[in-house]
């Protein structure tokens, strides 16, 4: 069996994901140089002495910190993974300096393997319902946790473009924040006498720390703007 190589690893993020990707770092191969909060990164920003020699880093905080923490960790020469979402008026002008600067990006507004699926999923069914013309109507609904900062959430907005793209036509949605949801989806084609109900429902945040380690391993070593098509082989 091959051994897996052990890399080093910064953790930008020390709320509920970052805490999940370090506890799950290790049996992934990962060994946790680094792991900053705000009281780390925010007197001067992301540096490299502050990543510790990183490989790579994972970065899972807020908005308005993200485009900063990606900056930062492509002006040290570290790959970064990005799982943040809510900062896409930003993201277009971080990605063209990430490719200026022949860094590497990965971004997701959602690492679970499950959802990306789902999404292809949703992208079919919506065409497959609007050629058949048959007079549904089509909505969706996302559920998180009360700390959820963004609304819709950035999965949300990836499969409403995804429905888009398949019938040149917007999907509604709809954003409830209760209890500790992790993240669930809801697609849900309404018609007169009947309903079809596309739904993925993440059980625990576990599975965004480990796709987000899969990109972080993958990573490594490229230099580019990618996204998990590029990483599963199914970019256009």
């Amino acid at each position: 069996m091959t051994k897996i190589e052990q890399l080093r690893l910064a953790v930008i993020g020390d709320g509920k994901m970052g805490q999940a990707i370090a506890s799950l770092a290790a049996e992934q191969g990962f060994e946790v140089v680094a792991l900053l909060g705000e009281r780390q990164v925010l007197p001067q920003g992301i540096t490299k002495p502050l990543l510790g020699g990183a490989d790579v880093a994972v970065e899972f905080t807020t908005p308005q910190f993200a485009a900063a923490n990606v900056r930062g960790c492509v002006a040290a020469g570290c790959p970064v993974v990005c799982g943040t979402t809510g900062w896409d008026s930003a993201r277009a002008e971080v990605e063209e300096e990430v490719r200026g600067k022949n860094g590497a990006l990965l971004w997701a507004p959602n690492f679970s393997i499950g959802v990306y699926l789902f999404a292809r999923i949703v992208e079919y069914a919506a065409r497959l319902v609007s050629d058949a013309n048959a007079g549904f109507d089509a909505h969706l609904v996302e559920t998180h946790h009360m700390q959820k900062l963004d609304a819709p959430s950035g999965t949300a907005r990836a499969l409403a473009d995804r429905a888009e793209k398949a019938t040149g036509k917007p999907l509604p949605i709809t954003s409830v924040r209760i209890g500790s949801v992790p993240g669930t989806h809801a697609v849900i084609f309404d018609g007169a006498f009947e309903q079809i109900r596309l739904e993925h429902v993440a059980r625990d945040r576990r599975v965004f720390a480990t796709g987000a380690l899969t990109a972080a391993r993958w990573l490594v070593g490229r230099h580019g703007v990618f996204t998990l098509d590029h990483m599963l082989g199914t970019s256009e």
